[in-house]
């Protein structure tokens, strides 16, 4: 079949509103958490704290009236989510059953001789202490400290624990802050999603799954994903024999963008979605609840799936990256930059950082795109209102932006917010 060709701009604008993030929110308060995070289908997890977690930035940027809490309650309340993996990320609880195929081979793999079939009493004591007491995290367990520092844990019980987890025996119960507290899997999942999926129906469901969450996903990216989420190896001719297939019937359709050479898949549901995007159109369900991205600017969070990982550089010509981890003296930007989406475009990068004691918010840098519209006073009105926005949900009670530049445009966004009290 011949792939379907679409603009750079139809491109951007199905990606983000694939995840939610364009036109605007169109999700709102605790139902609409849920819905978000279905439709996005992962949302991954990170527990360092600047301003506010990663996930609960991903989820603001998409959902009006958001609070943590919310997640915290459709997770580990309501049971409609689960956190899993060592890319760890929140899965729809129907996705369970697909999950325990790959949870099952990874109870099989070489780590397991190393350190599972080696201690066989250290295992069955963690057992024991969860049968008789029920839920518990790393600090409740009495373990040897071990050698060597382990982001799983400083103990041999916390190491047991984490590969438990990893292959399914136990679940995350709930989070203390971010620590995890642990029970067996048939305490905290619901019948209907407890059983292992069959490897086919595992293999499709994963397939697709890596291409809603990308929305378009390089051909050549199928490989690396099933090999993943299967957990074993996939010969590039089995590959396209499985994309051949999945292809005729009906599952996926071939994308190429102007000007590139690259394949790529989306779900052939959503072709409808990149016509009506082609036509000038938004998609069915798209509208948003209240500003547009062109009304206000949306900030990305850092794990954003559609700007990590340098995809913001494939698909917005946009260079970014999440200097966290990167020595002070080589850092081009900020410690915890985040990208700000205008329209349907990245056009500059925020530094912000939240003082708990005073509960400022704190702009530390502003870079902006050479040919972002930084004077223009459309720009300064939806700046003003992401950053409005951004300090409600923070539960900030001022926000500090002498760093912000040009001084025009800080003037600017300065008087804007004044009427709030959040400046003075």
């Amino acid at each position: 079949m011949t792939p379907i060709t679409i603009s750079k701009q139809t491109a951007r604008r199905f990606i983000l509103g694939k995840q939610g993030l364009w036109p605007g929110r169109r999700w709102k308060g605790r139902k609409g958490t849920a819905e978000a995070i279905r439709a996005c289908e992962a949302v991954q997890l990170d527990p360092l704290i600047v301003v506010a977690r990663s996930q609960d930035i991903v989820l603001h940027s998409r959902v009006l009236d958001y609070k943590p809490d919310f997640l915290y309650q459709a997770a580990y309340k309501d049971r409609q989510f689960f956190d899993y993996g060592s890319w760890l990320a929140m899965y729809p609880m129907p996705d369970l059953p697909y999950f325990r195929v790959h949870m099952e081979r990874r109870s099989h793999e070489k780590r397991v001789e190393d350190f599972v079939l080696p201690n066989p009493g250290l295992f069955e004591r963690v057992r024991a202490e969860l049968r008789t007491r029920g839920p518990l995290g790393n600090r409740g367990l009495d373990g040897n400290h071990f050698g060597a520092w382990n982001y799983r844990g400083r103990k041999d019980t916390s190491l047991a624990l984490f590969d438990m987890w990893l292959s399914g025996e136990v679940m995350i119960h709930h989070r203390d802050g971010f620590e995890r507290v642990y029970d067996f899997r048939e305490n905290i999942a619901p019948e209907q999603y407890d059983y292992v999926a069959a490897e086919k129906a595992a293999e499709y469901f994963f397939a697709r799954k890596a291409v809603s969450f990308h929305g378009l996903l390089r051909e050549a990216g199928m490989r690396i994903a099933l090999e993943y989420d299967m957990r074993r190896k996939y010969g590039r001719e089995e590959t396209r024999q499985l994309l051949q297939g999945w292809i005729e019937s009906g599952m996926l359709s071939q994308v190429q963008v102007e000007g590139g050479r690259e394949t790529f898949l989306c779900l052939a549901e959503d072709v409808p979605m990149l016509e009506a995007l082609t036509n000038g159109k938004t998609p069915k369900g798209w509208n948003p609840k209240e500003t547009s991205t062109l009304e206000e600017v949306t900030f990305l969070a850092p794990l954003d799936i559609v700007s990590a990982r340098g995809r913001a550089k494939k698909v917005f010509d946009f260079e970014y990256k999440w200097e966290v981890y990167t020595p002070v003296h080589l850092r081009r930007w900020g410690y915890y930059v985040l990208p700000v989406l205008y329209g349907d475009d990245l056009v500059a990068r925020l530094d912000p950082k939240l003082d708990r004691s005073s509960m400022t918010l704190e702009i530390k840098g502003f870079w902006h795109e050479d040919d972002a519209p930084v004077r223009n006073a459309g720009f300064a009105s939806a700046l003003a209102k992401g950053l409005i926005r951004f300090a409600n949900f923070l539960e900030a009670k001022r926000i500090k932006m002498s760093a912000l530049r040009p001084t025009a445009l800080r003037q600017e966004v300065r008087r804007l917010i004044k009427p709030t009290g959040l400046v003075s």
